[in-house]
């Protein structure tokens, strides 16, 4: 049996106003239309579902079950028109970010910005090497999350982290010799802070392994073959923190910032940049 939505309209609208006339006006149709509409979905139904008398209207209990279903199915259709009405947004969002920092979240937040916006075309740049700062000024980015060196505040911060010295658990260094260090090549927050913090201790220490990407940096870590920085959160099985270890000074904490280009905020851009900013477990404040 299948129901015309106009018809369960009218009645769900006869319920919550009290009346033909009231219903009639939300619905911007003449009283004599609704009651036809009521009286042919009584008829398919089988069932009276509204007891009229002259002076009260009140829903009959089969009337009260029907109301409950045909409150579903509408909240149901409303909610596929919202979710499937085409978008009038259109366009291309540019954006940047380190490895480092969604993870496993940024399929999902694709995949939903995807859905929302099927109109608008993403090119992302997700890498530890690409000067995303520079891509913004350029305007090769529309928007770009950065890590922040410590007391630089830009954008809007989206989460604070603590950078820590890390090595393979089963990694010592060698004595009487230079302490190895692996990097991500420059522009590198993290190499650019455990530099500055270097230079102020007497460590005798060089660089013995770059990579552009994490998982390289990982393996040169997990093989013993040198100590890295890394955000707290990245230290994983088979790493310890080295912290305070064979001389190394304590890094300070950093902040993930969301930046824009000058030209960057176009109503695509700025739809996903809020998708952005409502990501759970990202959000730790905001600066503007």
């Amino acid at each position: 049996m299948d129901f015309d939505p106009t018809l369960l309209r009218a009645f769900v609208a006869v319920k919550e106003t009290g009346g033909f006339t009231r219903a009639a006006e939300r619905l911007h149709l003449t009283q004599s239309a609704v009651s036809h509409q009521i009286r042919k979905l009584e008829e398919q139904v089988g069932r009276q579902l509204l007891h009229r008398t002259t002076r009260r209207l009140t829903v009959t209990e089969d009337g009260e079950d029907f109301l409950r279903y045909a409150q579903q199915i509408l909240d149901t259709l409303d909610a596929m028109t919202r979710r499937f009405q085409p978008s009038p947004i259109t366009g291309v969002v540019r954006f940047g970010v380190p490895d480092n920092f969604m993870g496993d979240r940024l399929p999902p937040l694709l995949s939903q910005f995807a859905r929302a916006f099927p109109a608008v075309r993403m090119e992302v740049c997700v890498s530890m090497h690409t000067d995303l700062r520079a891509a913004i000024r350029s305007g090769e980015l529309d928007l770009a999350v950065v890590m922040s060196p410590p007391n630089v505040a830009e954008g809007t911060c989206l989460r604070r982290t603590q950078l820590v010295w890390a090595a393979a658990e089963t990694f010592e260094a060698p004595k009487g010799a230079s302490l190895p260090l692996a990097f991500f090549p420059k522009p590198c927050v993290n190499r650019q802070v455990a530099g500055s913090a270097l230079d102020l201790t007497a460590i005798d220490w060089h660089v013995v392994f770059t990579s552009a990407s994490p998982q390289g940096i990982r393996a040169a870590v997990l093989a013993g073959l040198a100590v890295t920085v890394l955000t707290r959160e990245e230290v994983e099985p088979g790493m310890k923190f080295v912290d305070g270890r064979y001389g190394l000074p304590p890094l300070p904490s950093v902040e993930f910032a969301l930046i824009w280009s000058e030209s960057g905020k176009t109503p695509c851009a700025c739809r996903f940049g809020q998708m952005i900013l409502e990501m759970p477990d990202l959000a730790v404040g905001a600066r503007a």
